[in-house]
């Protein structure tokens, strides 16, 4: 099975019904592509995905693990406005070499490549967990789930939330984590030295400090608290440091 499901939303109602529910502004997608996720009322991850603009419709790019619930999620959001929702047959390929003339850049990190739709797989072989790891760039179901915050994955960092473009789903809490706190937990990247697996604990001192998720060579991505994240971390039978 694709790890990638590309839904279509169409009807004149598209782009205003998007825009009230997503993070970031539906409106930047046209003849384009956004990063942008869905978040319950409570401002915790639903889905990630992106958004590219076509003429008569918007494409949803998503996990395919998490397909049916941003479909289901959307349909139950329709209500009265004029769209149709439906499952396409398009096939997502990536890649970091020559960009395809109909791909779009990744929109998240100039490391992530480009992003192409189309009927057949022209993927490369780039690995794409060393690129996420190196760029702090979280991947849904493993770094993001459902009890993640987006700005503590990094989102603002990553375009995939627009502060200006007006309410959306959870947006009351991404508001206020943005202007009255300072992050005191999120995604960081920490050198490993021994050997750990992804979802390890990590502690210091005893302390627990978070988890440890995608591990690649002597780095990985981990979950923190910052405030006791300073010196050197236990996972497994590793030493982790922190290094941003």
């Amino acid at each position: 099975m694709p790890d990638r499901t590309v839904l279509s939303i169409s009807g004149d109602d598209r782009i205003s019904f998007l825009q009230g529910l997503v993070t970031n502004d539906v409106t930047k997608a046209e003849g384009g592509i956004i990063y942008t996720a869905l978040l319950t009322p409570q401002g915790k991850f639903i889905a990630d995905f992106f958004v590219i603009g076509e003429k008569d419709r918007l494409l949803v790019d998503v996990a395919t693990s998490h397909a049916q619930i941003l479909g289901q999620r959307l349909m139950m959001y329709r209500l009265r406005a004029a769209v149709t929702i439906e499952q396409t047959d398009l096939i997502v390929s990536r890649g970091t070499g020559a960009k395809p003339d109909d791909a779009f850049d990744d929109p998240r990190h100039s490391a992530m490549g480009w992003r192409a739709y189309g009927d057949t797989d022209i993927s490369d072989k780039t690995d794409w967990d060393a690129r996420r790891v190196e760029n702090l760039i979280p991947k849904t179901g493993v770094e993001l789930t459902e009890d993640t915050y987006v700005l503590e994955a990094g989102f603002e960092a990553l375009n995939g939330v627009d502060f200006k473009k007006g309410c959306f789903v959870g947006q009351e809490i991404v508001a206020r984590m943005k202007h009255k706190t300072t992050l005191k937990k999120g995604l960081a990247q920490v050198a490993v030295q021994g050997t750990a697996s992804p979802g390890d604990a990590i502690t210091s001192d005893g302390k627990p400090v978070g988890t440890l998720y995608t591990v690649c060579g002597d780095k990985a991505l981990a979950f923190l608290r910052f405030d006791r994240a300073e010196g050197a971390m236990q996972a497994g039978e590793a030493t982790l440091t922190r290094l941003k």
